[in-house]
């Protein structure tokens, strides 16, 4: 680790200092999107006006005279929240940056923009992909005598732990880089741990998800595909063992 030790009060204070920046940061991006409140939200519930049935279609409606006003506080904040992402990353990154050794930090700027893009990548994926399918399956049970008839405070929520979910699971390919870097991980520990790591990518996509199957089963598969993709990453830049670097060591040395 780095050589620079700072007693436990300056870790104190730096964290202090780091998150008071991401506040202002989110902040400034609540306001901005605040200004665009309407349109985020009618963005935002498309997929579910578009998958509703014939003869259903129908706007979203509040059941308390504070609600709509708060949906639109929360879907700013939410929305401010994607804007100021890489600086949010940025600060958690200098954070962790004393603690790492002074060749592990040049891979700060590289990280904080593969941690937002993949965390991005991650809510535009649940939007576009699987609120189409998702919301589809579940209007699909409306009928003569069902009529879909939901509020904002609870389409808001559904939608929010979804794009949220999917934006931190979309982080597993960055977190996996680091590890294998540190040599925490190996692609070979990652192989043999592969059937144990499918029950949690499940496990945590019911966490990450509300509580139905079509969601857990609709995070899980891409979980998958980037938990294969995370092997690859930690084959190609992870750091090898001790004895492969004394081999690798001894087979030049040997060349020469």
């Amino acid at each position: 680790m780095s050589q620079d030790k700072m007693p436990f009060t300056e870790h104190l204070e730096e964290l202090r200092k780091r998150l008071i920046i991401s506040a202002i940061a989110i902040f400034v991006g609540f306001l901005i999107c605040f200004a665009f409140k309407e349109k985020i939200f009618q963005f935002l519930m498309t997929p579910w006006i578009d998958a509703l049935p014939e003869g259903h279609e129908n706007q979203l409606i509040y059941t308390a005279p504070h609600e709509a006003f708060f949906t639109y506080i929360k879907v700013s904040l939410i929305a401010g929240l994607g804007i100021a992402c890489p600086v949010v990353f940025y600060q958690m990154w200098r954070f962790i940056a004393p603690g790492l050794y002074e060749n592990e930090r040049k891979y700060i700027f590289p990280a904080v923009f593969f941690s937002s893009f993949f965390f991005l990548a991650g809510a535009l994926f649940g939007y576009f992909f699987v609120f189409p399918v998702g919301f589809r399956f579940f209007a699909s049970f409306a009928s003569e005598m069902i009529t879909p008839m939901v509020s904002t405070k609870e389409f808001l929520s559904f939608s929010t732990r979804l794009l949220l979910g999917f934006g931190v699971a979309f982080e597993l390919p960055v977190v996996a880089f680091f590890m294998g870097k540190l040599g925490l991980v190996t692609s070979r520990f990652l192989k043999k741990q592969r059937k144990f790591a499918i029950l949690g990518l499940f496990f945590i996509s019911a966490i990450l998800t509300p509580p139905d199957v079509i969601s857990q089963v609709m995070l899980a598969g891409p979980l998958l595909l980037l938990y294969e993709m995370s092997v690859w990453i930690v084959h190609f830049f992870g750091k090898k063992p001790i004895a492969e670097e004394m081999a690798q060591e001894e087979k030049t040395q040997a060349s020469r």
